[in-house]
């Protein structure tokens, strides 16, 4: 999995429509290998964020669960004590 795609449910604040199309980009980007498509492709390519992005945001919300919210300023901050401790050794 790309590890530009991060987590986005069960978050407080809740996720943006900006935060969907960002992760959703990047799947896109990640299946097809492509950092920018071609004229010929831009429209396959767009086409696919839009899609994706829709059904990632339905999905997003139908989801319930009984755990409380993650705070997003905590969940970076322990990430980037694991990404700090990963690169140190």
């Amino acid at each position: 999995m790309c590890r530009n795609i991060k987590p986005l449910f069960n978050f407080e604040p809740a996720v943006t429509e900006d935060e969907v199309r960002a992760a959703s980009l990047q799947f896109v980007r990640k299946l097809t290998g492509f950092n920018k498509p071609s004229k010929t492709n831009e429209a396959a390519f767009l086409a696919a964020v839009d899609e994706i992005t829709a059904v990632a945001s339905q999905l997003l919300s139908s989801l319930e669960t009984n755990a409380p919210p993650k705070n997003r300023i905590e969940e970076a901050a322990k990430a980037q004590a694991r990404s700090a401790q990963r690169f140190s050794q």
